[in-house]
């Protein structure tokens, strides 16, 4: 088997070479054209899509919220109905 050393002695050749080659320019170059492109694309950043994600959130909630305020506003309870005495035809009758 090769020791720790032989491995690192090639890992450091290895990245010399590859630092000495194209390939880094090529690295270079392509990271730099991408963010150019991603910078047309107006894209967000990852916070900023989270902040308006909670944004949505507690707008959704508050929504749901003020749905149900105005539905038993519109639409009283049964209980309130219950409290008030509605006339009958018999009652009205026995009035005459």
């Amino acid at each position: 088997m090769l020791n720790q050393k032989v491995l690192d002695e090639i890992v450091t050749k290895v990245n010399d070479l590859l630092a000495q080659s194209p390939v880094k320019d090529v690295e270079k170059n392509l990271r730099v054209m991408l963010s150019g492109m991603f910078t047309r694309l107006d894209l967000v950043t990852r916070e900023e899509f989270e902040v308006q994600q909670e944004v949505v959130k507690r707008t959704r909630e508050k929504l749901t919220m003020l749905e149900a305020r105005i539905a038993g506003l519109e639409n009283p309870t049964k209980s309130d109905s219950l409290d008030t005495p509605v006339e009958t035809l018999d009652d009205l009758t026995e009035t005459e």
